[in-house]
């Protein structure tokens, strides 16, 4: 019997041939991200900018910066039942909305000179949360809108856009600084916002016929029930806390090694990170093909070995060539990775669950990379940035013997 939950039915008068650029919902819901995703690019670079601008203290900014991802770790899980219990319609345009009003009244205090540095956390804090509230809501109706064979294609499409734009951030860093005030990225950013929101208010209803049958807590139970009953997923589930430890230690001391042991000036360091990106698009480009081939088992199972292998290549880098080299095979592979997953949890999950489902795992997915980071801290004063590396690529070969012993490799 196979490990996998039997997927939804494809809905009717979709063919499976047809191409994820002809469904509309889709283009939709897609060109709606990329002005989302853009626009988040820009207020994640600006508003640590503005504070430093405005206190002179590095401490500030990365308070700004661990505080953004508070709601993802914090809140998730709650966001999905909320998701699950609502029109994701209604709730995305409510979720960008909250965007738009925070971001032009952050510009208008800074402006005007009334701005605080609380202002700043709160609004960073208040933003991320309506980030993920969105980016939940967008995965529950691509669940809806696309049929089941083209699921890998459309996270494929979402994240070469992510990653494109990621690959843009030292562009984007360029032209905030262009700026004659920072804060006027900000005023552009809810302007992108305010054009997601009319093009969110073009999609049709995507809601399945599926009412709340219980209170708060007794859907949040249900969503913890159906993931302990998708054996399959809530393993996978477990693995990924340890796959973004590892991953976590490895770039937290890339940056570190590139600066402290290849002496890279920050001109250089950009155009090396960049080379994750280039890989990233590459995976987002073939995952569809690989998927059409080979079982969803054996290309995850194949990922976490290989993301070990361009791990351990930091291990001998003794020049940017190896270290460009390990990067583009972690974008290509991790890119390959993280598809695979998303994909599988759509296809194992019921449509009305996929909110809660969504915000349960991304929740758990943090839970190891914060303790990962701050131990890699420690193991490079004492031992060293390659034990960190080393470290890495066994956890990843642990992981995919664990991944083969459980059975989880004959995934179809």
């Amino acid at each position: 019997m196979s490990l996998a939950k039997t997927p939804p039915a494809m809905k009717p008068g979709i063919s499976t041939n047809q191409s994820i650029w002809r469904n509309r919902p889709f283009l939709v819901l897609f060109f709606t991200s990329t002005f989302l995703a853009c626009g988040a690019k820009v207020y994640e670079l600006a508003l640590p900018l503005l504070l430093y601008d405005m206190t002179q203290s590095p401490v500030t900014m990365t308070t700004m910066k661990s505080i953004e991802f508070l709601p993802n770790l914090l809140l998730a899980m709650f966001i999905g039942v909320l998701v699950d219990r609502f029109s994701k319609k209604r709730w995305s345009q409510w979720m960008v909305f909250g965007q738009m009003v925070l971001l032009f009244s952050l510009y208008g205090l800074t402006e005007t000179g009334h701005a605080q540095v609380i202002h700043y956390y709160i609004a960073g804090f208040l933003l991320m949360a309506f980030n993920y509230g969105f980016n939940n809501a967008r995965v529950s109706m691509i669940k809806q809108v696309v049929p089941t064979p083209l699921l890998t294609s459309a996270n494929a499409r979402f994240s070469f856009m992510s990653t494109f734009i990621e690959i843009m951030g030292p562009a984007i860093t360029g032209f905030i600084l262009l700026l004659s005030s920072l804060h006027s990225g900000l005023l552009i950013t809810g302007i992108a916002y305010l054009l997601a929101w009319i093009a969110i208010s073009l999609l049709e209803r995507t809601d399945v016929s599926v009412q709340a049958t219980g209170g708060f807590w007794q859907e949040f139970k249900a969503g913890w029930k159906e993931l302990l009953g998708n054996r399959p997923l809530w393993l996978i589930t477990l693995l990924v806390i340890f796959l973004n430890a590892t991953s976590g230690m490895y770039d937290a001391m890339i940056i570190f090694f590139a600066k402290d042991h290849l002496k890279l000036e920050n001109s250089e360091l950009g155009l090396v990170l960049s080379v994750a990106g280039v890989g990233g698009l590459l995976g987002s480009s073939v995952v569809a093909k690989l998927r059409r081939r080979f079982p969803i088992g054996k290309i995850m199972g194949m990922t976490i070995l290989l993301l070990g292998l361009s791990y351990f290549l930091m291990v001998f880098a003794s020049s940017a060539w190896v270290l460009c080299l390990s990067l583009f095979l972690t974008g290509l592979i991790s890119t390959i990775e993280s598809i695979c997953i998303w994909t599988f949890r759509q296809e194992t999950t019921p449509a009305h669950m996929i909110g809660r489902i969504s915000g349960i795992t991304g929740s758990i997915f943090k839970l190891g990379i914060v303790f990962s980071i701050y131990g890699s801290g420690w193991m490079t004063v004492w031992l060293g940035p390659w034990v960190v590396f080393l470290t890495a690529a066994v956890g990843n070969v642990v992981i995919f013997f664990v991944y083969r012993r459980l059975s989880l490799w004959r995934l179809g």
